[in-house]
């Protein structure tokens, strides 16, 4: 973690947990472009590996620029996401059949393949069958995934996340492909989202913007969109990185 001041004031907040990508957090725009020349020598110089970077889009996307202008890496979107935030249920929505229910031990075998689907869905890294067990396991421990049921059939899930004092995110919103197109997802959420409601002050969740089904389904439920976020991945690595310090030694 670091932050990059100026006179004092933090205007930047960097994150990052390898293999996962760096978190770019800006708090004054207006000095973006300096912060992000900032973190760009620190990384170059102390040679660490950035294999990708999320943020608010424009964020990402100009940190891209200055990056591959820095080191020759080119650089392409592997999540394009819109983040969206719910006050309020729109009580009006059309259910579908069933009920949801917390998953239990009983339910981990089905959620690790879900969990595989989900993965490659959403274009995210993939995960060995051991991280998937072991994701399942701790999720279900902590009672933080739910299931939609129809006639005693798993159909849907859904999962609670990141809680702050004052908001939780909806995340692992899943149907695999033989259930879809039944609103079991729509329903889960407003459900879901409903209830949780109950402990915060609003619930946040992302959607991939190249699916305009979950986006229309979230909106349905009574999401609305704050903001655009992306996740850039660096390609040529290694020697690109070498060969970019060496000609800021030259330089």
């Amino acid at each position: 973690m670091a932050t990059a001041e100026l006179d004092g004031r933090v205007i930047a907040l960097f994150q990052m947990t390898p293999p996962f990508p760096l978190n770019m957090i800006f708090t004054d725009e207006q000095h973006m472009d300096s912060a992000i020349d900032s973190l760009a020598e620190y990384l170059l110089s102390n040679e660490i590996e950035l294999p990708s970077i999320i943020s608010l889009k424009p964020w990402a996307e100009r940190f891209a620029d200055s990056w591959t202008a820095k080191t020759g890496q080119s650089s392409k979107v592997i999540m394009d996401q819109g983040l969206y935030r719910l006050d309020n249920v729109n009580e009006t929505l059309e259910k579908s059949s069933g009920k949801y229910r917390l998953a239990e031990d009983s339910d981990s075998a089905l959620l690790e393949e879900w969990y595989v689907g989900f993965i490659g869905d959403t274009n995210m890294p993939e995960a060995t069958p051991d991280q998937a067990a072991e994701w399942v396991a701790r999720a279900v421990e902590l009672q933080e995934i739910v299931l939609w049921e129809d006639n005693g059939v798993p159909v849907a899930c859904a999962k609670r996340a990141r809680p702050t004092q004052n908001s939780i995110t909806v995340s692992f919103v899943y149907t695999p492909p033989e259930f879809r197109r039944k609103g079991y997802a729509r329903t889960l959420v407003a459900d879901f989202s409903k209830e949780l409601l109950n402990d915060y002050q609003f619930c946040m969740l992302y959607t991939d913007m190249m699916n305009p089904t979950s986006n229309k389904i979230h909106q349905e439920v009574g999401y609305r969109k704050i903001a655009d976020s992306a996740q850039l991945e660096f390609e040529g690595k290694g020697y690109i990185m070498k060969s970019a310090r060496e000609r800021l030694a030259i330089n």
